[in-house]
């Protein structure tokens, strides 16, 4: 599983970093630090079929994102 660290950057560019990584991997976390981020790669990934589980962290939010019937 891979994770993709985009805390710090600001919209468009978690969603930017995160979508080509939806049509090859079964399951990604993303780190985001803001709420617009995390509505956004959330949206993005919803969009393409994936389920998203927030999980907040010190200052962060990680993103468990899995591609709809992968473990």
């Amino acid at each position: 599983m891979q994770t993709i660290d985009t805390r710090g950057l600001s919209c468009p560019q978690p969603v930017l970093m995160v979508h080509p990584h939806l049509g090859d991997d079964d399951a990604l976390d993303v780190l985001v630090d803001s709420e617009a981020s995390q509505e956004n790669v959330s949206r993005a990934a919803i969009k393409r079929g994936w389920t998203v589980t927030p999980c907040q962290c010190e200052g962060y939010v990680r993103l468990e994102l899995r591609k709809n019937g992968a473990r």
